[in-house]
């Protein structure tokens, strides 16, 4: 089951994707759950998924705005150096423990939505990454209990403004600027991808190919991420886990690759799909 979070007529909505269009669960069952973490916070996507069955698509994918995929997450946490390839080109030590920082949910634009170069930095970087969206609390959760934990995937830009990153240890600034966020652009349900599966991910600029990894070739694993993360923090219903970017990087490259206004970048996730966004310099 595909589930995506949009807007149109100037409505916030979520819904299920199908070939024929979108299920609109949130105005055909009468709001009983409006947004898409509410349904997870529920409980509730087997029961989603009855009643899109018995339902008839009312929207287009071509009608609504994209959303991020959970406009709203109690928390984004991400992975960094998570890929060995990754870790190299940056010429870190491996470490006994995954990096975790944070970024905020209003960081975040829906699929087809611009990333905004801003005016304060040339240094826009690309990270291609595979989100985690969980569905069940937890805390503490044990490594071998992780994947019931897990409520489905997504694909993720984690876009970065270079210098700013780098102007103390904390990474935060670079990493939270206004609509840097990609997160899209709809969310697959764990059932649809087996525990454990090798996820592929591809990252492109203009169509050409500048990151391939998958999720095999992580340093720490998924349900190590989820475990780590739930002894400091309790993981709730919506949260995303941003896995982490392979080796590619714009800003290792020579002469470096920053992102500029009219380029495009995709991020394609394997058993998800393609998460695409126009780049723009911001308005100010």
């Amino acid at each position: 089951m595909k589930l995506s979070s949009f807007s149109h007529a100037g409505r916030s909505s979520w819904g299920v994707v199908t070939e024929q269009g979108i299920v609109d669960v949130r105005a055909l069952s009468g709001n009983r759950w409006p947004t898409l973490r509410d349904a997870l916070d529920a409980g509730a996507l087997a029961q989603v998924e009855e009643f899109a069955k018995g339902a008839t698509p009312t929207l287009k994918l071509d009608d609504v705005t994209f959303e991020p995929v959970i406009p709203n997450p109690p928390k984004i946490l991400c992975i960094g150096v998570a890929y060995h390839e990754h870790r190299l080109e940056t010429g870190r030590d491996v470490t006994a423990k995954p990096m975790v920082f944070g970024r905020f949910a209003n960081s975040q634009i829906g699929h087809g939505q611009a990333l905004l170069r801003p005016p304060e930095s040339e240094q826009l970087d690309f990270e291609g990454e595979v989100a985690v969206v969980i569905g069940k609390r937890g805390r503490r959760i044990a490594v071998e209990d992780a994947w019931e934990h897990v409520a489905g995937y997504s694909a993720y830009c984690d876009a970065t403004i270079r210098d700013w990153q780098r102007h103390t240890q904390q990474w935060t600034p670079g990493k939270n600027f206004m609509a840097s966020g990609g997160f899209g652009p709809w969310m697959v349900t764990r059932d649809e991808i087996a525990d454990g599966s090798d996820i592929s991910l591809v990252t492109r600029l203009n169509g050409a190919e500048v990151q391939r990894s998958s999720t095999d070739l992580l340093i720490f694993s998924i349900p190590e991420m989820i475990a780590y993360c739930s002894i400091f923090t309790e993981l709730e219903p919506g949260d995303v886990i941003a896995t982490g970017t392979p080796g590619g990087i714009g800003g290792k490259r020579n002469p470096p690759l920053w992102m500029k206004d009219g380029d495009v970048l995709e991020v394609e996730v394997g058993g998800v799909g393609v998460l695409r966004h126009p780049v723009r310099n911001e308005a100010v």
